[in-house]
Formats: C-alpha cells, sequence, structure tokens
C-alpha cells in the first residue's frame, strides 16, 4: 500500500508536506484548518470523495419511503363504489402505504358536509384493524381530507 511509506504524523512545513504529496502522487488535503498549527492528511483525494458518495447512497437506500395513497369520495357514494375504494384502502395499508381518503364536495353540495364527515368515520371503523387514523376528518374549502396510516411496519 502506497500509505506504508509515509513518514511518521509530524510538523512539517507547507512546502514539504506538497512535496510528501507529490511524491507519493497524491494530494495534501486540509482536514482541520481553525487549529493551531492546521492539521492536512496526504490521500487520494478522488477516492475519498467516491467513499463519501457511496456512504451518502447507502444512507439514502436505508431510509424507508413513506407512500401516501389518495381516495376520493363524493358526498353520496352509493355503497358498490365505497366497497371497491375500500378493498384498495386495504391492500394499500397491507403494503405500508399511508392513505389520505377525501371526499370532495362539487358547487352546493358542501351543505352535505355531515354526510361526507360519516362516510369518513365509517370508513375508518372500516379499516381500524389494518390502520390508525393519524389525522380526523377535517374540511379544507371544498374538500374533506382524513388520513390513515398502517398499524403494522410493512416487513420485507
Amino acid at each position: 500500500m502506497v500509505g506504508d511509506n509515509i513518514e511518521e504524523p509530524g510538523v512539517y512545513t507547507v512546502r514539504e508536506a506538497i512535496e510528501m504529496a507529490d511524491k507519493f502522487e497524491l494530494d495534501l488535503v486540509e482536514i482541520s484548518p481553525n487549529a493551531d498549527p492546521p492539521v492536512c492528511k496526504i490521500i487520494d483525494y478522488q477516492k475519498f470523495l467516491y467513499q463519501q458518495k457511496k456512504k451518502q447512497k447507502e444512507l439514502k437506500a436505508k431510509t424507508t419511503k413513506i407512500v401516501v395513497k389518495e381516495l376520493r369520495f363524493g358526498p353520496n357514494t352509493d355503497d358498490h363504489d365505497y366497497n371497491f375504494k375500500l378493498k384498495h384502502a386495504q391492500k394499500f395499508l397491507e403494503e405500508g402505504a399511508k392513505v389520505k381518503a377525501f371526499v370532495f364536495f362539487k358547487g352546493r353540495s358542501i351543505i352535505y358536509s355531515e354526510k361526507g364527515e360519516i362516510l369518513l368515520l365509517r370508513f375508518a371503523q372500516d379499516l381500524e384493524e389494518l390502520g390508525k387514523v393519524e389525522q380526523l376528518p377535517k374540511l379544507e374549502g371544498k374538500r374533506m381530507t382524513m388520513m390513515l396510516s398502517p398499524k403494522a411496519a410493512r416487513k420485507n
């Protein structure tokens, strides 16, 4: 290994350190500029950057990505459509995704906001064994939204 031939750590002038780095065809990198005297290290800088990038990529791969699936209802959604969307929500929660269910009120249908709330609460009750309510139904403009998150963490 090239690093075995580098002299012992010590205090060198900048010129001596640069000459040593050139001798081994490596780079002189300043580690701690605020120290007295400043601390430098002789390393292969491209290799160092590659290793840093690799570490960051591994950390990014280990983080879990939160997926949010949306389901849209109307205030007068019938049972067949409701059951169809309920099955989709069950599948999403089993996969480990969060579910954002919302009731969209068109035009004057906002007067049925209590119907929308009842629908969302029924939806949450039907999914209570798979997910827990993260946010209760809340009216925001013409949309009433509710968030559900999976109870058990997904295992791969």
